[in-house]
């Protein structure tokens, strides 16, 4: 991601491909931007356009409209083309690749070619020279053409292998026992050690770690195959692997993860690791769905260092941290964490466990699935099928002499009670709901049916909480907000002070359109004697947020606020992660 900031420093003049110089014309790119950009590409031996939109700073979208205005030619939404009806052998398919075009029809003696740079004049003198044919450009989005071009042309293996490249190797930490040679139900073996099909899984998996994905998505469609990474909270395409390969790819993950190869109706569950090093192990939990074209796996990157950040790493404000200290100090109670999911509620609770977690205390945790292996807590997956819910793992921890329980989720009436009793009987429970915000979150267990002396005599502290991008700090900008916008969001006239400047997103080589990394927001809420009074009385939702607010809680838009007032992030996000 440096190579942009190294490469820029060469103040040696660049020439500017026509794209380059029509969207610098167009406003959409500063020259420096543009100048970069082709340093880069000439660097890593692929083309501007691949650079332009690898990088975000244009869209494939906006490039392709942008160019086709300037340009005078027509546009074509490459996603509505059959690639089975393309013209076959008009064009050497050496040279669709080289060029990244692709020949859509002949009229003549001219071929209608999709390109997404109709200013490549030795892509038009070489079109010329091989067909003796004159061409006619269509404007095409530069990630469609490229998808439609992998479709075409070269087997399944071999694009597999050109996606790969040459990169290092790779193994995973244990074969499973599941391939079995004597078995008969293991599917093919020669399909689950495929060669391209390994080193393309293992490349998916490397670089969704070097990236900080969070998740990998393998999502199979009638006609195309697409992998996408969760980075940042948001899903990036990364790559269309042709869709011969969805079964060989399934069978490969499915036997990594010890799953029945030979069940393709029913989800699956599974786990796997990948060796990359001597003494280095990333761990993956995995998910299959069967939908109509084949079975979706979704990969989920679980990171053990992401509980030992500490406090501090989390976004906490000073006070609220306080709160939550103190609550976690109590020897006895109920701490809940709530919001939907990826909100990061997991490493809130082990953040919790990790601080609780010493030689002279007893710590057990139930969960669906333990995600963050924490040494010293005695963790148990909890196993519906066979029998080991939730409410019996709690049953059995109650004697196992514990001083500490997590619960992975709240999600029936037995569950919660069995937790409530465990809090009221000298033990610190902690688990999670998925609510709104916090004081819904007391409505909410008044609505499973607990009584309203058990809730307020056992919950001691509820945190809502949700994950917002934080911008980049090395490309964000001032941005002026209307006074009115900034009132409509939340902000008082009093905090329009003038103090302080919102900040957007820009977007340059060293972050994800703008943003890098995420932050949380948080409403963390004690309760206190006042707020039992109103549950007792069977209060609603809406007089506990009052009671919050007079003991100086903020709401989850409140606090997203205070978080754009010190530029962690946008206006614009914090309007989207939070509800009001």
């Amino acid at each position: 991601m440096a190579a942009i900031d190294a490469l820029s420093k060469d103040s040696a003049p660049v020439a500017l491909p026509g794209v380059g110089r029509t969207l610098i014309a167009a406003g959409l790119l500063s020259q420096k931007t543009a100048e970069d950009l082709v340093r880069k590409a000439a660097a890593s031996r692929t083309n501007f356009i691949a650079e332009l939109t690898g990088s975000g700073v244009v869209s494939a979208a906006d490039l392709a409209h942008a160019v086709s205005a300037a340009f005078g030619a027509p546009l074509l939404d490459l996603s509505a083309i059959d690639p089975l009806r393309l013209p076959k052998d008009l064009l050497d398919i050496k040279i669709c690749h080289d060029y990244r075009v692709v020949v859509l029809s002949k009229r003549s003696n001219r071929l209608i070619v999709a390109t997404a740079d109709p200013s490549d004049q030795e892509a038009a003198e070489k079109i010329k020279f091989s067909t003796q044919l004159g061409v006619d450009w269509v404007i095409a989005e530069y990630d469609k053409l490229s998808k439609l071009l992998e479709t075409t042309g070269t087997s399944a293996s071999e694009q597999l292998d050109n996606m790969v490249g040459s990169g290092g190797e790779f193994e995973f930490d244990e074969e499973p026992e599941a391939l079995d040679p004597n078995a008969t139900d293991n599917g093919n073996l020669a399909e689950v050690e495929d060669a391209p099909v390994v080193k393309f899984l293992h490349k998916m998996l490397i670089d969704a770690f070097n990236m900080r994905a969070s998740d990998l998505h393998f999502e199979p469609y009638e006609h195309n195959y697409r992998v996408r990474f969760r980075v940042d909270g948001e899903l990036r395409e990364i790559a269309s692997p042709p869709v011969a390969i969805k079964e060989k790819l399934a069978s490969r993950i499915k036997v990594i993860s010890r799953m029945d190869i030979s069940e393709k109706r029913v989800p699956q569950d599974g786990k796997m690791k990948l060796k990359v090093g001597a003494d280095r192990v990333i761990d993956f939990r995995v998910s299959t769905l069967p939908t109509l074209f084949g079975e979706k796996i979704v990969i989920r990157i679980l990171d053990p260092s992401s509980a030992r950040l500490g406090i501090e790493a989390l976004g906490y404000e000073p006070e609220e941290k306080e709160r939550l200290l103190q609550a976690i100090g109590r020897p006895y109670g109920m701490i809940l964490v709530t919001g939907p999911t990826g909100s990061g509620k997991t490493v809130s609770l082990y953040t919790c466990l990790n601080l609780l977690n010493k030689p002279g205390v007893n710590i057990a945790t139930a969960e669906d699935p333990s995600e963050i292996n924490l040494p010293g807590v005695n963790q148990v997956n909890v196993n519906d099928r066979a029998g080991l819910t939730f409410a019996v793992a709690l049953k059995s921890f109650l004697r196992q002499d514990p001083d500490i329980i997590m619960v992975g989720e709240i999600r029936d009436l037995e569950t919660a009670d069995i937790s409530i009793k465990a809090a009221q009987t000298g033990h610190l429970v902690l688990s999670t709901l998925h609510t709104n915000d916090a004081p819904t979150t007391l409505t909410r267990m008044r609505n499973m049916g607990i009584a309203p002396f058990n809730i307020a005599s056992s919950v001691i502290l509820i945190t809502a909480q949700r994950l917002a991008r934080r911008l980049c700090p090395v490309c964000k900008q001032p941005h002026e907000v209307p006074r009115s916008a900034l009132l409509d969001a939340g902000y008082t006239e009093e905090q329009l002070d003038g103090s302080w400047q919102p900040y957007r997103a820009v977007g340059c080589s060293a972050c994800n359109n703008g943003y890098k990394g995420r932050v949380g927001i948080y409403q963390v809420m004690p309760v206190n004697e006042a707020m039992q009074e109103i549950i007792l009385r069977d209060g609603s939702a809406l007089e506990i947020a009052a009671q919050a607010r007079r003991d100086g809680v903020r709401s989850l838009r409140e606090s997203g606020l205070h978080k754009v007032r010190l530029g962690m992030t946008s206006l614009e996000e914090v309007l989207a992660v939070t509800n009001e």
